[in-house]
C-alpha cells in the first residue's frame, strides 16, 4: 500500500488538506469496510496527485495553456473509481461494495472510459471549462460549500461570487449543450435536440408529452436534460452523477452533511468562512442547498433513469460490519503540514501508524445513494442484494397466511423525496423461503400512478400495482431481501400502499 505523497510546497499542503476528506468519503462508499476504504483512498490519492502534478508541470513546460482536465477534487474522485476498477481486475473485488462491482461490469461504467464523444455530457462539459470556473462550479454545487468560503478559497470577491457562479453555470450549460449535439445519436434523439434546448432554458416551459416519453427511455438525452435545466435544484446531482458515476447522489449528500456539521451551531466557521456566525445567512444557505438536494428528482423522470447506479441501503447495512459509522463531518481530515513533510490523516479518523481510519469514524451513509436506480446491477452475485426488482413467472392465486402460521415475508415501504405532483419510494421485502422468481403486488388507496420503476418491471391495473423481477435478480435465498424503487404521481393525498403480497401471499409489515 503506497504512502500518502508528501506535499511539495505550501500550495500542495492546502490542496491535500482540502481534498483528502472528499477522497476518503467517496472511497468509503465504494468499499465494504473501514480498512478497505482507507487503503483505497490512499492508493487513489497518490495516483490522483501524480496526475495533478503532471498536468501542472505540462503547463510550465509548454506554452502556458493547460490541456483540459477535471478540477482537483473530481479528478481525485475519478482516481478512486479507477483504483476500484484495478482492484476488481486484480482479484480484490471482494473488498468493494457489491453494487459497485456490478456497476463496474456494466455498460454504464464503460461509458466513462470509452470514446470521448460517448461519455456523459456533464463530464465533458466540466472539462471544457477554464480551471478556475470549473473549481468554482464544483465547490459550490457538488461540495455544498457556502459561497463566501468558496470565494475566499479561490481568491474571488465574496460580493461578486454569486454573479460569478451564475455566469459559470450558464457557461457549463452551453458546453453541455454543445457536447450533446456533438454526441453520436440516432435520428429520434437529434429531432428532439433543439426542443430539449428550448424547454430547459425557461423555468416556466412545460415539457411536451412526447419529449417526456422520450426522456424516460433515453439515458443520453435524459443526462443532457439534467445538465441543461439550471432551475429546480437538479444541477448538483447531474454534475456528480455525470462526473463520478456510481455513488454520485450519495457522495453529494455526504458532502452536504459534512458542511452542515462543520458550520452547525456551536462550531466556529473558521477563518475561511469569512467570520459569519454559524447560525447566520451562510448556515441558512447551506440548509437551503440541502433542500435542493432532496428535490433533485424534480428535474425529471429521466434523471432517475440516467443515474441508475446505486444498490440497497438496507442490504448494505445488514451485511457490512461498519454500517453504524458516522459521516465524515470535518473537511480538515488531512491536516496541513509543512512543505516537504508527509501529511497524515487526523488522529480522530486514522491512526498515525497505518493511516487506516477506525471503523467508528469512517462514513457509511449508504441510504441516500441507494435510492437511485441501477438497471445494470446483477444482484445474483451476492446473496443479500440492495434494491432489486421483481420478475415473475406464472401468477398464483392470492393466499393469506393461516392464523398462527409465521409470515412468509415481511415488507417495508420507504417513501423518499416528494414534490407537488410526484414522489419516489422503495419497497423492500424479506422472504423466509428461497425464491427462484418473484412477484410483488400492492394497492394504492389515493389514486397514485407509477410512472417509472427500476430493478423490476411494473404494471398497474386500477389501484393495484405489480412489480415482476428482472432477469438479474429473480433468485433470492431464504432470509434474503429483494427491493425495487419507483417514481409515481399523486394528487390530494399520498397514503402508503396496503395489501403487499409476495407471489400472491400476504406479507407482514416491517
Amino acid at each position: 500500500m503506497p504512502d500518502l505523497p508528501a506535499p511539495q510546497d505550501a500550495t500542495e499542503t492546502a490542496l491535500f488538506s482540502e481534498c483528502w476528506d472528499a477522497v476518503l468519503s467517496y472511497a468509503d462508499l465504494c468499499t465494504a469496510g473501514s480498512t478497505a476504504a482507507a487503503q483505497l483512498a490512499r492508493e487513489a490519492f497518490a495516483q490522483g496527485i501524480r496526475e495533478v502534478r503532471e498536468a501542472e508541470a505540462s503547463t510550465v513546460r509548454g506554452t502556458g495553456r493547460r490541456s483540459s482536465r477535471l478540477p482537483r477534487i473530481p479528478l481525485l474522485l475519478t482516481a478512486v473509481r479507477a483504483t476500484a476498477t484495478d482492484w476488481e481486475d486484480a482479484g480484490q473485488g471482494h473488498r468493494l461494495d457489491p453494487d459497485l462491482r456490478l456497476w463496474l461490469h456494466s455498460d454504464q461504467a464503460a461509458r466513462y472510459t470509452g470514446p470521448p464523444l460517448s461519455r456523459p455530457v456533464a463530464l465533458r462539459g466540466l472539462r471544457d471549462l477554464q480551471q478556475a470556473d470549473a473549481e468554482l462550479l464544483w465547490l459550490a454545487e457538488a461540495e455544498s460549500l457556502p459561497l463566501p468560503l468558496v470565494a475566499r478559497r479561490l481568491g474571488l470577491d465574496p460580493a461578486l461570487a454569486a454573479d460569478e457562479l451564475a455566469q459559470v453555470r450558464r457557461l457549463f450549460r452551453d458546453r453541455c449543450h454543445r457536447n450533446h449535439l456533438d454526441s453520436p445519436m440516432d435520428a429520434e434523439c437529434r429531432s428532439y435536440a433543439r426542443l430539449l434546448d428550448a424547454v430547459t432554458r425557461s423555468p416556466a416551459a412545460d415539457t411536451p408529452d412526447d419529449l417526456s416519453r422520450h426522456l424516460a427511455t433515453c439515458v443520453q438525452c435524459a443526462e443532457a436534460a439534467a445538465c441543461l435545466r439550471l432551475q429546480g435544484g437538479g444541477l448538483p446531482v447531474a454534475l456528480t452523477g455525470g462526473v463520478i458515476g456510481w455513488g454520485g447522489l450519495a457522495y453529494l449528500e455526504r458532502r452536504r452533511r459534512a458542511t452542515e456539521a462543520r458550520l452547525g451551531p456551536g462550531r466556529p466557521d473558521g477563518p475561511d468562512a469569512g467570520g459569519a456566525p454559524a447560525g447566520g445567512p451562510d448556515r441558512t444557505r447551506v440548509v437551503r442547498s440541502g433542500l435542493m438536494v432532496a428535490a433533485v428528482l424534480v428535474s425529471g423522470l429521466a434523471l432517475a433513469v440516467s443515474l441508475m447506479q446505486f444498490g440497497g441501503a438496507e442490504a448494505d447495512s445488514a451485511t457490512r460490519p461498519d454500517a453504524d459509522r458516522q459521516a465524515v463531518a470535518d473537511p480538515d481530515l488531512y491536516p496541513p503540514a509543512g512543505p516537504g513533510a508527509p501529511p497524515a490523516p487526523a488522529s480522530d479518523t486514522a491512526p498515525s501508524d497505518g493511516g487506516e481510519p477506525p471503523a467508528d469514524t469512517t462514513p457509511d451513509d449508504h441510504a441516500p445513494d441507494r435510492a437511485t436506480p441501477d438497471d445494470d446491477n446483477d444482484a445474483g452475485s451476492h446473496p443479500d442484494p440492495g434494491p432489486q426488482g421483481s420478475t415473475s413467472a406464472t401468477a398464483s392465486p392470492p393466499r393469506s397466511t393461516a392464523p398462527g402460521e409465521p409470515a412468509v415475508c415481511h415488507a417495508a415501504y420507504d417513501q423518499g423525496n416528494q414534490w407537488p405532483d410526484g414522489f419516489q419510494a422503495t419497497v423492500t421485502v424479506t422472504t423466509t423461503e428461497p425464491l427462484d422468481s418473484w412477484r410483488v403486488a400492492f394497492t394504492f388507496r389515493d389514486g397514485q400512478r407509477v410512472t417509472q420503476m427500476w430493478d423490476a418491471e411494473a404494471s398497474q391495473k386500477g389501484s393495484r400495482v405489480t412489480a415482476t423481477a428482472a432477469d438479474y435478480n429473480r433468485t433470492v435465498p431464504a432470509g434474503g431481501k429483494l427491493a425495487f424503487g419507483f417514481l409515481a404521481s399523486w394528487t390530494g393525498k399520498n397514503s402508503p400502499p396496503t395489501d403487499i403480497t409476495l407471489n400472491g401471499r400476504s406479507c407482514a409489515a416491517g
